[in-house]
């Protein structure tokens, strides 16, 4: 089903619309983001600020605030987010991005707190670019900008992400939450 990530309402309807289906939510992965225009932050557009911060941070606020109550009633869960890792070092000229992603970050951990005690698990990942349709919203020389910045020489494999995200979905990962997971190649700091 395609669902606007920006409409709590229409967040919502999709959680309880799949609880009902399947009848119960035990896994929630949200990916969905946009890049935005790369522009300094003194000449960002103040409409396109709103519009990444709607998608990427306030979109994964609905997204969660969705499923919780659905984990909660079940006493199980597993939550992950996907951030970036210009959440956690910012990249020039995407402000918005770096800010909707660091405040991902920081939400995906304090929900994990909240949760730890209802065996729900909720991390985030931050991975360096990947190879996705991201890509198609980035100018060429940004783009170059970005590998240039992993060591490893390459972007992050698609594949490489979900092996990552099946193993923190799983009933295996029974004790870590509210954690960030680098797939950065390197490109990480702290």
């Amino acid at each position: 089903m395609k669902v606007d990530i920006a409409n709590a309402d229409a967040v919502a309807a999709a959680a309880r619309q799949t609880a009902d289906a399947h009848g119960r939510i035990d896994i929630l992965v949200h990916s969905a983001g946009i890049a935005g225009k790369n522009a300094p932050l003194d000449e960002y557009e103040f409409d396109e600020w709103r519009r990444v911060i709607d998608i990427d941070l306030n979109g994964a606020f609905y997204v969660n605030r969705a499923v919780v109550p659905h984990m909660k009633a079940r006493n199980y869960g597993r939550i992950v987010n996907i951030a970036s890792i210009a959440g956690k070092e910012g990249n020039p000229n995407a402000s918005a991005y770096a800010a909707a992603k660091g405040g991902l970050i920081a939400m995906t951990k304090a929900l994990g707190k909240e949760l730890a005690k209802h065996n729900i698990a909720v991390n985030v990942i931050t991975p360096a670019t990947a190879k996705t349709r991201i890509l198609e919203e980035l100018k060429p020389e940004f783009i170059d900008y970005m590998l240039s910045r992993i060591p490893r020489g390459r972007f992050l494999e698609v594949e490489e992400a979900a092996s990552m995200v099946g193993w923190l979905v799983s009933p295996e990962n029974s004790f870590t939450t509210a954690s960030v997971f680098d797939l950065s190649g390197g490109r990480a700091t702290y």
